[in-house]
């Protein structure tokens, strides 16, 4: 996919990452090596050759086996310099990365080691390269809710690292509902909070329901489904509360890229904003998401521009952050 000039230079907010999907083959491998452990495919080229998803769950299948090679702080650390370095040539000026600890805990790894690479990732990112982020912590909702309790107690001794939580992973079975008490504690504690209500499942419209107006987060993750019920729509658009969409994503698990729901969105109000999910799975970070919206949208750059103003909008960022940020997206609209 050609970038085009103006989706390259366009300053970028990405809110919908996880750490954990930008796990390249190269660096699966070059893990793998360092940890003494064997994988299952011999190269590179066989393991992308194995990202045949046709659905979520079959996405998480791979998603969740590759995540075996992460095992120390380094690790961890090499696996978001390489992102935070990818995006900074996007020109993402700020990121909100989600991760995973009960991938990690449940296998043995420890939510400091976790947490102390992501760390130091950010910080050298943000000194060498100018790109600044936060951190989401997201439970896995097809684990019970006492363990999701039990790692938000966990993370506590790095409030201060932590911007807000989320929850991901399989959600067939596994409504928001289920971690009402969980997502409580967590408004309780300071953090943050969004939710992943994915596209084209199951209950989806009751699920978006729930994370509105039970669980009342401040952002949802997908959400696109929304455009079924008209009331939820103008909810979304009255309270502020953004959609973060990931288009190529779409294409590999549900009939399509979802980007004729984004525009309808926008054109009603709501606040949706450009992502990348799952990159290294899904063959495309933020930029080449951006270019599809372009491509198949037929949308024009005030447009596109419109979308990276909604991530600034919706974000968590500091207010000067975002005002810089803006000036930026304004500065490139007004070359192009």
């Amino acid at each position: 996919m050609e970038i085009s000039t103006f989706v390259n230079d366009l300053p970028k907010v990405e809110l919908h990452l996880h750490i954990e999907g930008t796990l390249e083959p190269e660096l699966k491998f070059a893990l793998a090596e360092r940890n003494s452990i064997q994988l299952t495919h011999s190269t590179v080229e066989e393991v992308r050759a194995s990202y045949n998803f046709n659905d979520l769950a079959s996405f998480l299948t791979s998603y969740y086996d590759g995540m075996n090679v992460l095992r120390t702080a380094e690790d961890f650390y090499d696996l978001a310099m390489a992102y935070l370095t990818k995006a900074a040539s996007q020109n993402v000026r700020y990121v909100e990365m989600f991760f995973d600890p009960q991938a990690h805990t449940c296998r043995g790894v420890s939510f400091d080691t976790v947490i102390h690479g992501l760390r130091r990732a950010q910080l050298e990112a943000e000194k060498n390269l100018g790109i600044r982020s936060n951190l989401i912590m997201c439970f896995l909702r097809d684990f019970q809710a006492e363990y999701a309790m039990a790692t938000l107690l966990e993370s506590l001794p790095y409030k201060a690292w932590i911007l807000g939580v989320g929850l991901d992973s399989d959600e067939t079975g596994n409504a928001p509902a289920k971690f009402t008490e969980v997502f409580a504690r967590a408004r309780q504690e300071g953090y943050l909070l969004t939710m992943h209500c994915d596209v084209d499942i199951k209950d989806s419209i009751e699920h978006i329901r729930q994370v509105i107006e039970d669980i009342q987060v401040a952002r949802i993750d997908h959400g696109t489904n929304v455009l079924e019920n008209p009331a939820l729509v103008e909810v979304l658009a009255d309270k502020g509360i953004g959609l973060t969409s990931c288009p190529i994503s779409n294409t590999w698990v549900s009939d399509g890229s979802k980007i004729e729901l984004v525009t309808e969105l926008v054109s009603k109000g709501v606040k949706v904003c450009i992502n990348s999910d799952d990159p290294a799975y899904f063959g495309g970070y933020i930029a080449e998401n951006f270019q599809l919206v372009a491509d198949e949208g037929k949308v024009d750059n005030a447009f596109l521009a419109q979308l990276s103003r909604n991530a600034v909008d919706i974000s968590w960022a500091p207010l000067d952050l975002k005002a810089a940020i803006r000036a930026e997206i304004d500065e490139v609209l007004s070359r192009n």
